[in-house]
């Protein structure tokens, strides 16, 4: 699709520098309940984003149409919206970065693959994950999705780029039950490489960690030290590394304020940004133009970076980390692709090395008990209770609370049980020294 109407009339309409960003997506996705598809949908979509600055600022607009005939409207909607910024930021339309590295992690072969064969998989896992375990009762949903996107982003100063990605992800939920007990199991895969995925490898997972749960109670209230599993690692991990976030440093909302170079965890623990690694996650610019690059965020503990979009990068005269995104008519900063490095222990010599305490396996209510500006955190969860270094027995309805900074300066040791989340993230299990656990 060409834009040079849009750019033409932007010119004669007084815009100094403009952008456009075009998106297609499709998407296939279906669920099984008792051997039927109960929803099913595949889809092509499309999204176009333009903007420009105007009188020293930006505007922007986005839409899910476009032709030649709304080029006027595009143009007529960046003015409007400029017009009424108030703020002084520094804006853009970036010139290019220098380099940008190559990365195809597109997989071709993904498209390729039958729908119906995609189906037969979906029944077969169900079927399996029926016949499980006795105590399975209920198949809840077995569901697939499947996604592939691709971007351009074009702009007046000849910049023109382009990349292509796509995933797929199967999903099951199991219930099971015993005595008066219920409990509800939710696993996982992802990736693009459909050889490499194994079936039997997703009912298991389903399976262990519905009837895992069974016969929980919750341990005394006290303070343990803890194994975190790798789930709640990424998820602490994330809220954490916000506040490498330059814009959230720049408004003093964030527990980094004046921290680079500093301590801000336990030695043990090293964190990256690596969006050029090659997994689904990989993106060789960001929303920006900006090419993307490796880098530590937390190293050995220290605070290396705050993360930059092109605005925020000049206001602390510095360049941007290339970590730009856009949503609507703002363009924000997260990273791409974190992940904790790994340490050289299994889970079992972690349990061992706390003798006794707890294995956090999940929390919950990140959003409402999290407060950002303080780390102070009080967080549904289920878990394990530690004894003499092995799983003792499950734990029904406890909350865990403390603060993001203490707590990753307790990290003791790294686990070497990596694993990747859709959220972006790949962490291990950590041993934290002291964990807030209220039970009975």
């Amino acid at each position: 699709m060409k834009f040079d109407r849009f750019f033409e009339l932007a010119k004669k309409a007084g815009i100094e520098e403009a952008e456009f960003t075009f998106s297609s997506t499709s998407s296939l996705s279906f669920s099984l309940f008792h051997g039927e598809i109960d929803s099913y949908s595949n889809n092509k979509s499309y999204s176009f984003y333009a903007r420009g600055i105007y009188k020293g600022k930006m505007g922007s607009i986005a839409s899910d149409v476009y032709n030649n005939k709304m080029a006027e409207y595009f143009v007529e909607q960046i003015i409007a919206n400029a017009s009424v910024v108030e703020n002084d930021d520094p804006v853009f339309i970036f010139k290019g970065s220098e380099k940008y590295r190559k990365i195809n992690t597109f997989n071709r072969r993904l498209g390729n693959i039958p729908v119906e064969k995609k189906i037969e998989i979906a029944k077969q896992i169900e079927q399996e994950l029926k016949n499980a375990d006795p105590r399975i009762v209920e198949v809840a949903t077995v569901a697939y999705d499947e996604t592939s996107n691709s971007t351009t982003i074009i702009n007046t100063h000849g910049l023109k780029l382009s990349q292509k990605s796509n995933f797929f992800a199967y999903y099951g939920s199991a219930v099971a039950k015993e005595k008066e007990q219920t409990k509800t199991g939710f696993e996982l895969y992802f990736g693009n490489d459909f050889e490499k995925f194994v079936p039997t490898d997703l009912v298991k997972a389903i399976a262990k960690e519905t009837v895992s749960q069974l016969g929980g109670f919750p341990c005394e209230s006290s303070t343990y030290k803890a194994v975190l599993a790798p789930s709640v690692v990424s998820s602490l991990m994330s809220a954490y590394i916000s506040s490498a976030i330059a814009e959230d440093v720049q408004k003093n909302s964030s527990l980094f304020i004046g921290k680079l170079g500093q301590k801000v965890a336990s030695k043990k623990v090293t964190v990256e940004d690596l969006p050029i690694n090659k997994t689904v996650f990989a993106k060789s610019f960001d929303d920006e133009g900006v090419a993307t690059s490796n880098r530590a965020i937390i190293k050995n503990g220290v605070l290396q970076t705050y993360l930059y979009n092109l605005t925020t990068a000049a206001k602390d005269g510095v360049e941007s980390t290339g970590n730009g995104v856009t949503s609507g008519s703002k363009v924000y900063t997260a990273p791409t692709y974190l992940k904790m490095r790994p340490g050289k222990k299994s889970q079992e010599e972690l349990f061992k090395e706390i003798g006794n305490g707890v294995y956090i396996t999940d929390v919950s209510g990140l959003h409402a008990g999290l407060n950002s500006r303080t780390g102070n955190f009080s967080l549904q969860s289920t878990g394990f209770l530690i004894k003499d270094g092995k799983i003792d027995h499950p734990l029904d309805i406890i909350t865990v609370s403390g603060n993001l900074v203490k707590l990753f300066n307790s990290v003791s040791y790294v686990g070497n049980d990596s694993k990747e989340f859709m959220s972006g993230t790949n962490c291990p299990s950590v041993i934290v020294s002291k964990l807030v656990v209220s039970g009975k």
